[in-house]
């Protein structure tokens, strides 16, 4: 069969169907479609009871820990090496030191200043390892309440020639403690009282 003329069938053919289909989607569109009514379900209400929540305070101790039925062994003591040298030389030399007051000051009427607290100076430690001997006077005021004032060395290249000695007379004297002088029931000062100090080494030159 030719090619034209199977063309012209299909074209015939193919003319009613569209046609008949064009009806039948006319036909679909304009029909009335009624919606089902949907009945509403309702839901029941749901209660939930009230829950009361209970905190525990309540405090947790842990348990006692029961002593130990025996008991812990004893320490045994340490032991120390007490041993020592008794002949090992003692490198500072061993010094004496003396206190002497002048009396020049001193009166024998009654209620007259007395020397109640008298302190030995340190020997000065670079006089020591230097083999330095010497002597110091100091001159001060007692007061009305028995201690010291003013302490000073009057004359330094006389009486203090070895200046090493100066500063610890000087606080040597401070430490002093006098009955203070007592005049019609009064307490009185008493001005330019002296000490000298003397500083000497045992087995000294």
């Amino acid at each position: 069969m030719p090619a034209s003329v199977r063309s012209i069938i299909g074209a015939v053919v193919a003319v009613p169907i569209a046609v008949g289909l064009f009806y039948i989607m006319t036909a679909l569109v304009s029909r009335d479609f009624q919606q089902e009514e949907t009945k509403a379900r309702k839901i029941a209400d749901i209660v939930v009871p009230d829950k009361v929540i209970e905190t525990n305070l309540k405090e947790v101790l842990p348990e006692k820990v029961e002593d130990p039925e025996e008991p812990p062994p004893d320490m045994e003591p340490l032991e120390f090496d007490t041993d020592v040298d008794m002949n090992m030389a003692n490198t500072a030399p061993a010094v004496a030191v003396t206190v002497n007051i002048n009396a020049s000051g001193m009166s024998s009427g009654d209620g007259e200043y007395l020397p109640i607290v008298k302190v030995a100076p340190i020997y000065p430690r670079r006089a020591q390892t230097r083999g330095l001997e010497g002597f110091c006077i100091v001159t001060y005021t007692v007061t009305s309440s028995g201690s010291i004032r003013d302490p000073y060395i009057a004359n330094p290249e006389q009486d203090c020639p070895q200046s090493i000695f100066r500063s610890a007379s000087i606080k040597a004297a401070e430490k002093f403690k006098y009955k203070p002088r007592v005049v019609d029931g009064q307490a009185i000062e008493v001005v330019g009282v002296a000490n000298k100090f003397t500083y000497e080494l045992e087995g000294g030159r």
